[in-house]
């Protein structure tokens, strides 16, 4: 049975839940909680975790053998006990601030004995040896991906596809020893990338010191969430890979564009992907009185504390949408701000249809803090910005063409080897080839330009450009769209407007031949 195989197995029981009042987005709550009980019992049996991380009383032996309204009841004294660290009569059952946040005022909404005993057999059913090979981390993200991608609600539309996580740890290298951190942490997709990165890098961890393992799992990585729901699954997400953080966990709940993001020491490596839109979990207001550059605008507010936190040297990569690109005031001053202080080496265009909220435009941000010469440099860092293009011309994205990672190799391979984008690099790879493909007309970004270098997804602006031609606006496009139309060569409005005028007198015609031929039937 294959991790994706049990994620639906799991997803299923939601139908039987339906009786109990139970809906989707209730139902993850209401499994991760039990799931969690037995994902550490499972870890603990196959010795992943050394010791047991919850009190006797609580685990998962306290209620698989049990049934009817015992088992019930014993459940939620457990949820209690697990949340407040105290028995029902006050005694201590627990001191661990990191278990008590994970079940913060967990309760169960199941009102059927049946039903629990049912999830708990479902549970044991299971094949955890198989589930253990691929890891019991990746089957409860498979489970959390699932949730975000089918009920279009709560945190889905910010689910960042892990093949585009993969893709920025890949570009941004993490190292042992460094600090990395996620002021948008969501449910710690890229704070638990980046660990299995360096996993793989270091024969897991089997490499390092028993000093610098420690660091590793309990001081390497910080998150911000500001929705304590997210921030549960996130606090589980990472214990269940390994990862302690310190007493408050991996990911904090706090704001970042608050005051617990102004508190963050600095960090080596920042991934992000801020929330964009509306969130039905809660909005960050910013309160920040250290941002240079007031604004509403939270994505701008959050990209100023990206690259303000990072140290010299410091690398990151982020994801925004095309508004921070082009928004002029004090969208253009943060730009300039950020290529300033900061080497903004790598842009990409990303596809639309790849985040649940279709239509939004988005892309990452690559930079490093200080010049590609020196890292301490506070001015003029950015010589050159290189722009790949993975938006024009791509399929649309969704469930029948999934996002994966072979649309994302090309922009790898052209990223270079150099985490801080400064590796060889050569306009006009991986271009189109195609005669078909026609240059937009009056385009700045293609004039005096080789022609083959226009049908390239691949190509340089240098500041100097970007300043003169732009206006410092980071919306660069050069490909025209197979797809779309060109305005320049219509015809005049009048020829148009007769056009229409035609093919709406024929439709006419036709619904009245229609009518009088259903007259004559009648």
């Amino acid at each position: 049975m294959t991790n994706n195989d049990i994620v639906q197995k799991l997803w299923n029981l939601c139908d039987v839940l339906r009786d109990d009042g139970i809906n989707y987005s209730d139902y993850v709550t209401e499994l991760v909680l039990l799931l969690f009980i037995k994902m550490v019992h499972e870890n603990t049996e196959a010795g992943t975790l050394k010791k047991h991380p919850l009190p006797e009383g609580c685990r998962w032996t306290d209620i698989n053998g049990k049934s009817g309204i015992n088992l019930l009841n014993d459940y939620k004294r457990i949820l209690l006990s697990l949340s407040t660290g105290k028995d029902g009569d006050g005694t201590l059952v627990h001191d661990d601030p990191l278990i008590s946040a994970i079940y913060a005022d967990a309760q169960t909404r199941l009102r059927e004995p049946r039903h629990l005993e049912q999830m708990i057999k479902t549970l044991d059913q299971i094949d955890w040896f198989s589930a253990q090979k691929d890891g019991l981390g990746d089957l409860y993200e498979g489970l959390l991906e699932k949730n975000a991608n089918e009920t279009k609600s709560g945190a889905g539309q910010y689910f960042t596809p892990r093949a585009l996580i993969n893709t920025m740890v890949r570009c941004l290298k993490p190292q042992p020893g460094e600090h990395i951190q996620d002021p948008a942490a969501g449910t710690a997709g890229f704070l638990i990338a980046a660990h299995e990165y360096i996993k793989s890098q270091t024969d897991d961890l089997y490499e390092l010191s028993d000093k610098d393992k420690t660091f590793q799992t309990t001081q390497a990585y910080v998150g911000i969430e500001l929705v304590p729901g997210t921030r549960r699954l996130a606090l589980m997400n990472c214990l269940l890979h390994g990862m302690e953080g310190d007493a408050e966990g991996v990911v904090h709940l706090g704001n970042a564009l608050g005051q617990t993001g102004a508190g963050l020491e600095k960090a080596d490596v920042i991934l992000a992907n801020p929330p964009f839109g509306t969130s039905k979990g809660g909005d960050a207001s910013i309160t920040r009185d250290d941002l240079t550059y007031k604004t509403s605008n939270k994505q701008l507010a959050f990209l100023q504390h990206i690259y303000r936190n990072l140290k010299p040297g410091g690398r990151a990569a982020v994801v925004l949408p095309d508004n921070v690109l082009f928004e002029a005031g004090v969208g253009t001053d943060v730009r300039r701000d950020l290529m300033h202080k900061c080497n903004l080496h790598t842009l990409l265009r990303l596809p639309t249809g790849i985040f649940y909220a279709q239509g939004v435009k988005t892309n990452v941000l690559f930079f490093t803090k200080g010049s590609a010469a020196d890292k301490y440099q506070e001015e003029n860092c950015t010589e050159s910005v290189w722009v790949y293009d993975l938006r024009t011309n791509m399929p649309s994205f969704g469930k029948r063409t999934p996002f994966g990672d072979q649309h994302l190799k090309p922009f790898e391979t052209v990223y270079g080897n150099s985490p801080n984008g400064d590796s060889d690099r050569k306009e006009g790879e991986y271009s189109f080839h195609s005669d078909a493909i026609k240059l937009p007309e009056h385009s700045d970004e293609n004039e005096g330009i080789d022609p083959r270098l226009a049908h390239s997804r691949w190509r340089s602006f240098s500041r100097q450009w970007i300043a003169e031609h732009k206006g410092d606006s980071l919306d660069i496009s050069w490909l025209k769209d197979n797809d779309s139309v060109d305005a320049a060569n219509l015809p005049e409005p009048s020829v148009l407007a007769g056009e229409a005028m035609g093919e709406l007198r024929a439709a006419l015609g036709e619904l009245e031949a229609l009518a009088t031929a259903l007259e004559g039937d009648a």
